[in-house]
């Protein structure tokens, strides 16, 4: 098989085909490394390679399916973390070389554990922007789109969106505070699952701020997603947030067509201040959708004005709280993206934390009626297409530049709700876009079944970047 087409095959047929012993992990594992080695001196997407312990867990996990005692889907798989992620005896920088370059984890974060007990390999931990807000460290090699280098490859999770693209992992871990898994998915052509609040255990990942903070999975399809999070899902003593509900098998649904689901559509939602390309996309997902077996229909979805800008008043506090042992005292290590979001956060007064938490509060419940009648909405994941890097560089220098960025996203963190990007379409620049799939609390499920359908009809997953054939 060439290394080309290895690279790109699906994490759930990768594991197939190491199940049937078709490939052996440590074949797909030197396949990853020597593709990394040939494509990310120019992507910039890792920033720690782990390759002696990737080897020795690529030869365990072929020992293992040789004598029979395969555990799962992720087994012998090489997939990839974002380094906000503890894994014993590595850095977690957190996207701060200056502030954590010595930072040795002492122990695994629960996901890694969740990874390791799952038999999967675990290749390297990928970069982000600085703290995970928007903004990379000027000390970092900024992770390139693959797709198109003088375009934005996503914020914060970018080097998981760039790996994930490129075919240098077959799945990654992003997180998501305003939108950080859905941006880069929607940037570099992946697919992801901000799961709800808590579905995941946050235990031994750096926080930006704690109430909004999501980690989820970013991979080429909402099967390959579906497999990760029934891995690292579920209730942990090691962090008490993380919710005790069972964890369903998210494969269950693929392939079951979409006879029975519901789905919802505001036509005013998915077009105020949104290109005609994305609503466009959007209508023709619905189509394939109708094709699939669901019921379309039209709902009123809650106004997100007031609580996108509650956002602003709960995540630069928490951000500040996050970062109180090191910021102010060491701010000339910071960079400037997360120097104002720690500044603002120490200027933001109780009083209107505590009125942003009541919108929210608010919101949640508006947002919960929705799906009292459909089971899923698609609704739109950014308002344009990706910027560009010379765009981005003068980001923020309108009001409304970051509210606008996020406009789609940040009201799922506040709702603690589970989303998922799907790439609908190619911009002129040869660049994806794509839109997201929304549901109730806890019905992860259910994106990942609608997902799956649309993606068995048409291929946008499926475009391989041109810095990376």
């Amino acid at each position: 098989m060439a290394n080309n087409d290895l690279a790109y095959m699906g994490l759930l047929e990768l594991g197939s085909a190491l199940k049937a012993r078709k490939v052996s992990s440590a074949e797909a594992t030197r396949a990853m490394f020597d593709r990394i080695g040939a494509l990310d001196s120019k992507l910039f997407s890792y920033c720690t390679l782990m390759r002696e312990t990737a080897e020795a867990e690529a030869k365990q996990a072929d020992a293992e399916i040789g004598k029979g005692q395969h555990k799962g889907p992720l087994h012998g798989v090489p997939i990839a973390i974002k380094d906000l992620c503890d894994a014993k005896g590595v850095v977690t920088a957190a996207g701060m070389p200056r502030i954590n370059g010595k930072n040795v984890a002492t122990k695994d974060s629960t996901v890694v554990t969740r990874f390791r007990a799952a038999g999967a390999v675990i290749l390297g931990k990928l970069q982000l922007t600085e703290g995970a807000i928007a903004q990379h460290h000027p000390d970092v090699k900024v992770p390139v789109n693959p797709h198109n280098d003088k375009f934005w490859s996503g914020a914060s999770s970018s080097g998981s969106g760039a790996a994930t693209a490129a075919g240098l992992c077959y799945g990654s871990l992003g997180s998501d505070t305003g939108g950080s898994i859905r941006l880069p998915c929607f940037a570099n052509g992946v697919t992801g699952i901000k799961a709800s609040w808590g579905r995941v255990s946050k235990a031994g990942v750096a926080a930006l701020a704690w109430s909004l903070d999501h980690v989820g999975p970013m991979a080429r399809s909402a099967g390959d997603c579906g497999a990760i999070l029934g891995v690292i899902a579920g209730v942990d003593p090691e962090d008490p947030t993380a919710l005790r509900a069972p964890v369903p098998d998210y494969l269950a649904g693929l392939g079951q067509g979409l006879k029975g689901v519901r789905i919802g559509f505001d036509e005013a939602y998915a077009t105020n201040l949104v290109i005609p390309a994305i609503t466009k996309s959007m209508r023709e997902a619905l189509d394939v959708l109708r094709a699939a077996g669901a019921e379309i229909k039209p709902i009123k979805f809650p106004s997100t004005d007031e609580v996108l800008e509650a956002w602003f008043s709960i995540c630069p506090p928490e951000c500040a709280a996050a970062h109180e042992t090191t910021f102010p005292s060491r701010s000339a290590d910071y960079g400037p993206g997360l120097t104002e979001m720690a500044e603002n956060g120490r200027k933001t007064t109780g009083l209107a934390y505590a009125k942003a938490h009541n919108v929210r509060m608010k919101f949640r419940g508006q947002y919960d009626a929705v799906f009292d009648d459909v089971d899923v909405v698609v609704s739109p994941a950014g308002m344009r297409y990706t910027l560009s890097l010379k765009e981005f560089d003068s980001f923020g220098s309108k009001e409304s530049d970051w509210p606008n960025l996020i406009r789609f996203t940040a009201p799922t963190d506040m709702a603690g709700t589970p989303t998922l990007p799907l790439p609908s379409g190619i911009d002129p620049d040869g660049v994806p876009f794509g839109f997201q799939l929304l549901a109730r609390h806890l019905n992860e499920a259910a994106l990942v079944r609608v997902g799956d359908a649309y993606q068995r009809a048409t291929d946008w997953h499926k475009r391989r970047p041109k810095m990376a054939p």
